[in-house]
């Protein structure tokens, strides 16, 4: 079929003593090669860079092409067998035992199983039909199953809407309890804590209370703020100075002061004062 193109020469720059492939000069022995278990190492063969740019390496020999005299294979021609008659089979004859009802007499069918192996939930079937009229399965589709396809269809986009809703809110009530967690560690706010934390497990295990939970804890942190700012402490009353550290009154003092001494004389004839031992 093919033959040595004698017609063929060697292309200028072959390179008949360059290997097509050499060895990898930046490959190394590794570390934990032992020649007596894994054998002689060798290093990985890569492309002759020199062949790249030259026609060829290595031996050349001449390219074989198509035979033109080539006839292809000769064999003899097929006719028909004179003598063939086909794959046997018994002959058939009418069955005696075959007949047929103008009414069959069949069970009315009072359930259909379905067996589908797949990971898929949410499966359901109903309005099954069997008909042996294909333009007639057609009308009852359009007029009793597309109607409620459609609607169910809306009805599963909407939940998935909502579903993907209470999503965001769930991740925005995330965000909320951990600030309120927060809140609830804030050094004044520490004889609320425990009753602000229980607050905020109740929250995050009934989520539908989440806005009264957060009024609750507004509520607890400005009643703190508003006490510690507007209602202030009592002022520590004034210091009492000794008997012996208290100045004598001067003369106008003492005459400015005669009438209380009188009082107070009144006052010590009514209750005798108890008198410190200096004063006795």
């Amino acid at each position: 079929m093919e033959i040595v193109d004698e017609e063929a020469t060697k292309p200028e720059g072959w390179l008949d003593d360059e290997p097509d492939e050499i060895d990898d000069p930046e490959a190394a022995k590794p570390e934990d090669w032992e020649e007596e278990e894994d054998g002689e190492w060798e290093a990985p063969k890569i492309d002759n860079p020199k062949c790249e740019e030259a026609p060829g390496c290595g031996e050349w020999k001449k390219p074989m092409k198509q035979n033109p005299a080539y006839k292809g294979k000769w064999h003899a021609p097929m006719i028909d067998n004179p003598n063939y008659k086909g794959i046997w089979k018994p002959q058939e004859i009418p069955n005696p035992e075959y007949f047929e009802l103008d009414k069959p007499d069949f069970d009315a069918i009072a359930a259909i199983g379905i067996e589908i192996w797949t990971m898929q939930d949410g499966i359901l079937f109903d309005n099954i039909l069997i008909a042996d009229d294909e333009k007639v399965a057609n009308s009852i589709l359009e007029k009793t199953w597309k109607p409620k396809f459609d609607v169910e269809k809306e009805k599963q986009m909407a939940e998935q809407a909502a579903k993907d809703s209470s999503e965001d809110l769930s991740e925005i009530q995330k965000k909320i309890f951990d600030i309120l967690y927060k809140i609830a560690f804030i050094p004044f706010l520490e004889p609320y804590k425990t009753k602000i934390i229980e607050l905020i497990e109740k929250g995050e295990k009934q989520p539908n209370i989440t806005i009264s939970i957060v009024a609750s804890i507004i509520v607890v942190l400005v009643s703190v703020l508003f006490r510690t700012l507007f209602g202030g402490k009592k002022a520590a009353p004034a210091p009492v100075k000794p008997a012996a550290a208290a100045k004598k009154p001067s003369a106008p003092e003492a005459a400015a002061g005669s009438s209380g001494d009188k009082d107070e004389k009144e006052d010590d004839t009514a209750a005798p004062r108890r008198r410190s031992r200096r004063e006795t």
